[in-house]
C-alpha cells in the first residue's frame, strides 16, 4: 500500500479531524459494539445471588438468575456468555471428580441458559481448578503438575460440557496436547459442530486473584496433597512473547477454532502479534483484576468509572482483538446502546 506523504503544518492540521463530536465518529479507526463482548459469569448451587466483595458490582448467580442473564444478553445484543462454577469447597477433592458431573452445576446452567435464550452461545471453562481441593488446574502426583493424566479427565469434562449444550469448549488449564484431545474426542462423539477456543497463551499472573475469591478457589500450596504454591510450571513466564506464538500456533494445528490471550491489559502486545501472525479469531480476556482495579479507583474518585470502562475495551479492539470477555458486559452494552 502506497501511503500519501504528510503534508506541512499548517497545510495539515490534524486537530481539524477531532474538532467535533461527528467527525470524530466518521473517521474512528475502531468501533465497539455490544456484539464484541463474551459476558463472563459465575454460577453457584445455591439460590439468589451472592456478590463478590473483591468485585464490586459482580455477584454469583443462580443457575436460574444464569437463565434470567441469559435472556439479558440476548436483549443487550451479547452474542455469548462465558460460565464458571463456584463450588462448596466440602465437595473438593484432589482429582475435581466434580468437574465430570452431567448433573452438576455447569450442566444445569448450559441447559437453562439454552432453554432460556438458544440465540445466545455458551461456553464453559475446560479445567479442574473450581473443582479441586488445591486449585490447582489439573491432577498432582508428588508436587508435580500430570500433563497427560490431566487431559484424560479434561476430555471427559468437555464432552459432559458439550452434551449439556454448550457451544464452545474453552480449555484453560494450559495442559500440553490438550486441544488436540478434546477435538479427537468430539469428533468421535459426533460433536463436531462444537468450538474450541482455547486459553492459548495464557500467563502466570497477579491478575487472577479475585476470581479465585469468585469461584471459592482452593488455596494454592495447601490442600489434601502436596501442591505447588503457584501455577508456573504450565501457565506461560510473563516476560516470554515468542513462546505465546509456539502455543498459539501448537493449538491451531490440534483443532482451536478461535484462541485467547489471558490476562488482557497487560498483554497487548501479545494480541497484536498473535492477530498479525495467525489471522486467526483471537480474543482477550480482561480478567478479575482488571476488573477490580478499574472499579476500586473509580470508587475512591481516582477514575471517571464509565469512560475508564469503555476505554479499556477498546483498547482490545485496537490491538486487533475480534472480541473481549469481561465481567462488564452487560453494562458495557448498556452504555453502547444509550
Amino acid at each position: 500500500m502506497t501511503k500519501a506523504p504528510l503534508a506541512a503544518y499548517p497545510a495539515l492540521r490534524l486537530r481539524r479531524l477531532r474538532q467535533a463530536d461527528w467527525i470524530r465518529r466518521l473517521v474512528r479507526e475502531t468501533v465497539l459494539t455490544p456484539a464484541d463482548l463474551i459476558w463472563s459469569m459465575v454460577v453457584h448451587e445455591g439460590e439468589g445471588e451472592i456478590p463478590v466483595a473483591s468485585m464490586p458490582g459482580v455477584s454469583r448467580l443462580s443457575v436460574k438468575g444464569c437463565a434470567a442473564a441469559a435472556k439479558q444478553a440476548k436483549a443487550l445484543g451479547i452474542p455469548a456468555i462465558a460460565v464458571f462454577p463456584h463450588i462448596d469447597g466440602s465437595k473438593k477433592d484432589a482429582t475435581g471428580k466434580l468437574a465430570l458431573d452431567p448433573n452438576g452445576v455447569v450442566a444445569n446452567a448450559v441447559k437453562a441458559m439454552k432453554d432460556a435464550a438458544p440465540e445466545v452461545g455458551i461456553m464453559c471453562d475446560v479445567a479442574l481448578d473450581p473443582f479441586t481441593d488445591h486449585g490447582h488446574d489439573g491432577l498432582i502426583e508428588n508436587g508435580r503438575i500430570l500433563n497427560d493424566a490431566t487431559i484424560e479427565r479434561l476430555v471427559a469434562q468437555g464432552l459432559m460440557q458439550a452434551k449439556a449444550g454448550c457451544d464452545i469448549l474453552a480449555p484453560s488449564d494450559m495442559m500440553d496436547g490438550r486441544c488436540g484431545a478434546l477435538r479427537t474426542a468430539l469428533e468421535a462423539e459426533g460433536l463436531q459442530d462444537v468450538m474450541i477456543m482455547s486459553y492459548a497463551a495464557k500467563y502466570a499472573s497477579a491478575f487472577y486473584g479475585p476470581y479465585r475469591e469468585a469461584i471459592g478457589s482452593g488455596k494454592l500450596g495447601t490442600g489434601s496433597v502436596e501442591n505447588p504454591g503457584d501455577k508456573k510450571t504450565y501457565q506461560m513466564d510473563n516476560a516470554n512473547q515468542a513462546e505465546a506464538l509456539r502455543e498459539v500456533a501448537l493449538d491451531i494445528a490440534e483443532g482451536a477454532d478461535m484462541v485467547m490471550v489471558k490476562p488482557g491489559m497487560p498483554y497487548l502486545d501479545i494480541v497484536r502479534q498473535v492477530v498479525d501472525a495467525f489471522n486467526m479469531p483471537t480474543f482477550a480476556f480482561q480478567v478479575s483484576g482488571e476488573y477490580a482495579m478499574l472499579m476500586a479507583a473509580a470508587q475512591n474518585g481516582w477514575l471517571e468509572e464509565e469512560r475508564a470502562i469503555m476505554e479499556s475495551l477498546g483498547a482490545f479492539k485496537r490491538a486487533g482483538a475480534a472480541g473481549v470477555i469481561t465481567y462488564f458486559a452487560p453494562r458495557a452494552a448498556r452504555l453502547l446502546g444509550a
